[in-house]
């Protein structure tokens, strides 16, 4: 089978998820503090998980497509149908961005403009940290990300009716002119768009690293996904020309990004700490002393496990290990994208309850449900989205061969070899 049907009982399973999804919202809206803190830090932090995943496998796909890369040809189509998900993302940015101009969140500390004006740290960012870059730059940055996207896809989905391999390389070479537009403005919009959308929720601190630690953990994030849908498919009977040794080279990536991950992890935390500037070291202090679940459990999750489960050249091939490998992964890299969001966060929900925002009062110190580990809400809240990430990735899924026949490509990664 090389059409991928996509049944009514897949569609159920995500709508329900999706249903899930929306019920732990509800529930957390009207469970929250005056300022609903913990439902605007868990739709911001699954809305950029998710955003972020998609971009990091166009990423990728553009990578390998200028690379003249032919091994990952049987299993592009998943990448471009995941890639759609910008769209969706781009919209449920939209609520988000409403909030700094209308003042129903208050994730940020440089929109608060009291603070600005007393807080020469935060002025001094105030040429880029304000409302108006946060709003242009996600709507342009990831409007031109889909644009992309679009146009790389229906280029490939032309390739399907252009009458043999021999005759596409009109599509093939515009789908490489559009990689190099993707890849020359996404390099620098996502890194700039990175520091506005998680790195300003802690407004006085900022790592030359970050940029590259956050996309490092979608990527990897979007390599487990893969594997899961993979996997699947060929469980049902799809991807038929896909075998262990494409399977093999996921493999590897997700094994040698999380080591790269966890190189940019300890980069951060070592060369910071050791340099003993307060203004950054706080934000490590404060995950160490507050947050210790969180902050030791990202590196066992994300690095120790796979260290030791992907090491050997023989799991990559066994769908059983990397299927919990993969599973693991991508849980463990939504944990690490909480731990992104929540306490800087927190610590802002604090000053402005504090200050009378909202009617309320600061909250003290300790655990928090939904800030110090994740809650049921939370766990609730990323199945929704999950399930919208893949009913979305699904319907586009189905709508193309699985197998992009007339790929100039495809008989090389159909004779793809690992020794």
């Amino acid at each position: 089978m090389d059409k991928f049907k996509f049944e009514g009982g897949q569609r159920t399973l995500f709508l329900g998820m999706i249903a899930v999804g929306l019920v732990s919202m509800v529930l957390t809206f009207f469970a929250d503090d005056a300022l609903h803190t913990r439902f605007w830090t868990n739709y911001l932090h699954n809305t950029i998980f998710f955003l972020g995943i998609s971009f990091a496998l166009l990423f990728a796909y553009c990578a390998f497509t200028l690379a003249y890369a032919g091994w990952f040809v049987n299993f592009k189509r998943i990448w471009e149908a995941y890639a759609q998900f910008l769209l969706v993302a781009l919209i449920l940015m939209l609520p988000l961005i409403g909030g700094l101009w209308m003042g129903y969140h208050h994730l940020y500390h440089w929109n608060v403009p009291e603070d600005v004006a007393t807080d020469p740290v935060l002025y001094g960012k105030s040429g880029f940290l304000n409302k108006w870059w946060y709003t242009l730059g996600t709507l342009i940055v990831v409007g031109v990300w889909y644009l992309c996207a679009s146009r790389i896809r229906s280029l490939s989905l032309a390739e399907d009716n252009g009458g043999g391999a021999s005759n596409n390389f009109a599509e093939y070479a515009s789908i490489k002119k559009w990689s190099g537009i993707l890849m020359f403005f996404g390099a620098f919009s996502s890194a700039a768009m990175i520091w506005q959308w998680l790195m300003s929720l802690d407004a006085h601190w900022y790592s030359t690293m970050y940029a590259w630690y956050s996309t490092a953990s979608f990527f990897v994030a979007g390599l487990s996904l893969t594997i899961i849908t993979i996997i699947y498919l060929k469980g049902k009977g799809y991807l038929e020309t896909l075998d262990g040794n494409h399977l093999h080279d996921i493999g590897k990536y997700l094994f040698a990004f999380s080591i790269f991950w966890t190189y940019l992890w300890f980069d951060q935390y070592m060369l910071i700490w050791y340099a003993n500037n307060g203004e950054e070291t706080v934000y490590f202090q404060t995950r160490i002393q507050q947050y210790p679940v969180l902050f030791y459990g990202n590196l066992l999750i994300n690095f120790v496990m796979p260290f030791f489960v992907l090491m050997r050249n023989s799991v990559k091939r066994k769908h059983g290990i990397m299927m919990f490998a993969a599973i693991i992964l991508f849980f463990g890299h939504w944990w690490d994208v909480f731990m992104m969001v929540k306490p800087g966060a927190l610590h802002t929900a604090h000053e402005a309850l504090a200050q009378g925002h909202g009617g309320g009062h600061g909250h003290e110190a300790g655990f928090t449900p939904g800030f110090t580990l994740p809650g049921l809400l939370e766990i609730g809240t990323f199945i929704g989205f999950l399930g919208l990430f893949m009913y979305v990735g699904f319907s586009h899924l189905s709508r193309a061969a699985l197998t992009p026949a007339n790929d100039p490509y495809l008989q090389e990664s159909m004779h793809h070899e690992v020794i």
